[in-house]
């Protein structure tokens, strides 16, 4: 049993307000190089609160990956960015053993040259563009924080975040990701285009010899600490209901569920999902000055939480329903009381 109630400790009050003013400060230095998108960029701060990994998907030139380079550089975490290729091979991506030769015995012994995963935050640019052998090599360091190579097994340093990239169109030649794997993201972004303000504000700043820059302003440390602080958000047992009747509703083999969505739905998001949304809802909670989690919070988040792990069936796809408006009727399916507190 949770108590949304309880009154958080001097201790915990002290680490949620370091939270909210870390956040404050990324946004803001976030804000000096990329232009709007400020609810991406939310969403990317939620996702590495929540010790997640993020799927960001929109058309070349939406400044992804500067967007994600400028987080790092902000966050003063190691960055490396892997552009993924349909030769590129798993050690190119986790390393690989190697003989080397020691000058002084002469003696030759197998030496691990450690991959570009070894870092912080991992930019997987056009993850769909390489065969699943090799996108399963992330596998392993997104789920353990670690890396297997020729049976000897390396902890990754933490923070560790995969932020990876897809191009939605261009999809001649292009290896979707397979179901386990999309599963491993906490959120799958949409990267839409800016408005017209903004464009006008982009051309401005990139057409003239003014320069921004940004500063450090947190630390690995302090990442790792606000991502403990987000786990000390209590969980009100009727959001937690909220959860469960939302992700469970979306399963066609749930005899509960409704008729449409065995229609509309192949297959349905499984316990993970509730587990993300839960974490996701405290981190978001928390950086909106909260230190419990609503129904809002949830309903906020269902989307780039639920929209990889919802496969449609043939006949939703036939009539042009996409995730999103399934997600939509999943909300509104749900009482409007249920995740209320009463």
């Amino acid at each position: 049993m949770s108590d949304a109630s309880a009154t958080p400790s001097e201790d915990h009050q002290a680490r949620a307000k370091r939270l909210v003013s870390a956040c404050q400060s990324i946004r803001e230095q976030v804000g000096r190089i990329v232009v709007g998108q400020e609810d991406v960029v939310e969403q990317l701060l939620i996702a590495i609160l929540a010790k997640g990994h993020c799927l960001l998907e929109g058309v070349p030139g939406l400044a992804k990956t500067l967007m994600i380079r400028t987080l790092a550089e902000t966050m003063n975490l190691n960055f490396s960015r892997i552009q993924f290729t349909p030769d590129l091979m798993p050690a190119d991506i986790t390393g690989t053993d190697i003989i080397q030769e020691n000058k002084e015995t002469g003696h030759r012994d197998l030496v691990f040259d450690k991959g570009p995963i070894f870092t912080n935050m991992l930019l997987a640019d056009e993850i769909n563009r390489t065969p699943p052998k090799t996108q399963a090599a992330l596998l392993e360091a997104m789920q353990e924080q670690e890396v297997t190579v020729g049976g000897t097994t390396y902890k990754l340093d933490a923070p560790f975040f995969v932020l990876a990239t897809q191009n939605p169109i261009e999809q001649e030649g292009t290896y979707p990701l397979p179901e386990a794997q999309r599963d491993r993201f906490l959120f799958n972004v949409i990267v839409n285009y800016p408005s017209r303000d903004q464009e006008a504000d982009i051309i401005d700043r990139t057409t003239s010899t003014v320069s921004a820059a940004v500063e450090a302003v947190v630390s690995g440390a302090d990442i790792v600490e606000c991502q403990e602080t987000v786990r000390l958000v209590p969980l009100p047992d009727h959001v937690r209901s909220f959860v469960l009747d939302l992700v469970r509703s979306a399963r066609p083999a749930d005899p509960d569920c409704a008729a449409w969505v065995r229609e509309m739905i192949d297959w349905g998001p499984g316990p993970r999902a509730c587990q993300q949304l839960v974490l996701a809802a405290k981190a978001r909670a928390i950086m909106n000055g909260r230190f419990h989690v609503t129904r809002d919070d949830v309903e906020a988040l269902a989307y780039p939480v639920l929209r990889h792990r919802i496969v449609p069936t043939f006949n939703a796809e036939a009539e042009g329903v996409t995730v999103d408006q399934l997600i939509k009727r999943l909300l509104a399916d749900i009482p409007a009381t249920a995740g209320q507190l009463v």
